[in-house]
């Protein structure tokens, strides 16, 4: 099992290409809170961002950035220019386009922008383990990501038959490139799971746990799977993941039945019986401790989402 394509998969993933700017010196951008990860890639000339509480990174030419909990920041060539405020940055469908701004004075510079978004946040998910600023530079993503950024500058820049679903398409790509460049730029320790998945022997563990979350896994026995005493692995887990090897599989349990939940007819003594329940109260009982909701509860309001969601797809499409 490929644990990140499965968690990825788990929590649909996905992304928008908001903007592509060309910025005439002196240019400001402010950019409002959103509930999702905002990026921003410096296909030419230079940058600062800075965010609300006053954190500042210098962007030069080829820098990708992401501020992972949407926060609110400025980017700009000089501070002295007045903020160009952005205020909806969900753009409608289908006017994707090169967006001018700023001064007449060279350099110009070229910036696109979107949002990574996660359709079944949880606790631990890939966006809260990175980072509240993620930075990488032109070097750091090798040509993969250097690539696919230059494609989506190109692609964005004049509207063309299909440019929604090949940007969509880009982005989830992008997406699953910048955790790859980000998981090789890992210390030992850092990154909580993701950075355990290279472990020699938390790796395996997680695996199994991923792959059979319903098991009654101990300490004891999980440890023995992968080559360590109880005592041993129990440490090296905790301090590689985060937490304690139980919290992560009840948060997998919890993360699994959510998703069957949403994507199947079987009744709650059943779903609890997959993710390794003997009784659908105890299950129940847990699911809303972690969740906030009942799971019936849980599965009502994720497929009237999910069909409201659908219905405004087939408007917008109908309008067009």
């Amino acid at each position: 099992m490929d644990i990140l394509a499965q968690v990825l998969d788990r929590v649909r993933l996905g992304g928008t290409l908001l903007f592509h700017f060309e910025l005439g010196y002196p240019w400001n951008l402010a950019l409002p809170a959103r509930p999702y990860a905002l990026f921003h890639y410096l296909s030419r000339g230079s940058a600062t961002l800075v965010l609300e509480q006053g954190r500042e990174l210098r962007m030069t030419e080829g820098d990708f950035v992401v501020v992972t909990r949407g926060e609110p920041h400025l980017i700009y060539s000089d501070s002295r220019a007045k903020p160009l405020q952005i205020l909806d940055l969900d753009r409608p469908s289908g006017r994707l386009g090169v967006v001018r701004h700023g001064g007449s004075a060279q350099p110009v510079s070229t910036m696109i922008c979107g949002n990574f978004t996660v359709e079944r946040p949880s606790r631990g998910s890939v966006l809260e383990l990175l980072p509240p600023l993620l930075l990488l530079k032109s070097t750091d993503g090798g040509g993969g990501l250097n690539t696919l950024l230059e494609r989506m500058v190109s692609e964005s820049a004049f509207a063309r038959p299909g440019q929604d679903v090949a940007l969509s398409r880009l982005t989830d790509v992008l997406f699953v490139e910048v955790l790859r460049s980000w998981i090789a730029s890992l210390d030992y320790g850092e990154g909580g799971w993701l950075g355990a998945m290279a472990d020699p022997h938390i790796g395996p563990a997680l695996q199994l746990i991923h792959e059979r979350p319903e098991q009654p896994w101990t300490l004891g026995n999980l440890g023995h799977r992968v080559g360590l005493g109880r005592s041993a692995f129990s440490a090296r887990f905790t301090k590689l993941v985060g937490q304690s090897m139980y919290r992560y599989l009840i948060a997998r349990r919890m993360a699994e039945a959510a998703f069957i939940l949403e994507s199947s007819d079987d009744g709650i003594a059943r779903v609890a019986s997959r993710v390794g329940y003997e009784t659908a109260a105890a299950f129940s009982k847990l699911f809303h401790r972690h969740h906030g909701l009942s799971p019936g509860r849980y599965r009502a309001i994720r497929r009237f989402d999910r069909s409201r969601k659908q219905g405004n797809i087939l408007e917008e499409e109908m309008a067009d």
